[in-house]
């Protein structure tokens, strides 16, 4: 660890909670018909991908990597003090069994029969890539033991691992970008269908958003499969600009909330900023449980 990696983290969660909190209004309205001075002028709300995001930094600020059992303690205390972010089905069975004393190890295997494969463990990750900039490979072990929490399928670990291991490589200049930055992404990725998909995702033009829609889905399963390729093709296309960043991500529709969090995580560690005047938009967050 070395002292930016909470400055990156903290950096990260900034871009993946006004990603997560700007997404959520699409659910509403259409991204191709609205600009920044059109959104709500009060705080946009941000979801569970926020909620469980704030905990994996509190995590890493306290033991210095994911401790899992107080990981998956973080978690549970979060969603009892506030259950209606959002949470999944899944997420509600297994939180609300740790939060009456279950243990995450014998539930979470066995979500849906063989592990949830979600998009819950991705939509928290980028911020581990930003702790762990400087070691690539840590980040995508790190990002692979938080998923195990409550995302214990392997392509629910595959898409924690892919977005972390983009955090790390986004937060150390210079950054590859576009193709080279998908590729760059690949190896460290399990053999599967995420890892398979972000393959195909470095064959799709920049500008092919429909066909990005359709050949990679952009969360419309909920799962790492269909949302995490989609993400890191957006991402590795505009990581200049965490703004055109969101709106491209927006335009892909699907699971917005959690696209537009993954993108946000990932382009705040390679962009100039994240804007002022969408963190102020921002429904304020707190580290402190």
């Amino acid at each position: 660890m070395t002292d930016l990696s909470v400055e990156y983290a903290l950096k990260s969660l900034d871009g993946l909670s006004v990603g997560d909190a700007f997404g959520e209004l699409f659910f509403r309205r259409s991204p191709y018909n609205a600009t920044f001075d059109s959104l709500p002028q009060t705080f946009w709300e941000w979801t569970d991908d926020t909620h469980m995001a704030l905990s994996i930094v509190q995590c890493l600020i306290v033991h210095k990597h994911i401790e899992q059992d107080a990981l998956a303690g973080m978690f549970a205390k979060r969603y009892k003090q506030d259950p209606h972010r959002g949470y999944a089905g899944g997420a509600h069975r297994l939180l609300g069994e740790v939060a009456r004393g279950g243990n995450w190890r014998a539930i979470s295997p066995k979500l849906f029969g063989t592990g949830s494969f979600g998009n819950g463990g991705a939509m928290r990750a980028a911020p581990i890539g930003g702790f762990f900039y400087d070691d690539v490979n840590k980040a995508a072990k790190e990002a692979e033991l938080s998923a195990e929490v409550t995302h214990y399928h392997i392509e629910g670990k595959a898409g924690a691992i892919a977005v972390a291991v983009a955090a790390a490589i986004a937060a150390n200049k210079p950054y590859p970008i576009g193709v080279e930055f998908l590729k760059a992404i690949i190896p460290y990725v399990p053999e599967g269908e995420t890892r398979s998909k972000i393959e195909l995702a470095a064959q799709i033009p920049s500008d092919a958003i429909i066909d990005a829609m359709k050949q990679l889905g952009s969360g419309e399963k909920v799962s790492a499969q269909d949302t995490v390729p989609f993400c890191l093709w957006s991402a590795a296309h505009h990581l200049d600009n965490y703004e055109a960043a969101l709106w491209n991500t927006a335009k892909g529709l699907g699971d917005v909330d959690t696209t537009c969090a993954i993108v946000g995580g990932i382009v705040a560690l390679s962009a100039p900023e994240v804007p002022e005047a969408y963190l102020k938009r921002r429904e304020p967050i707190s580290i402190e449980s």
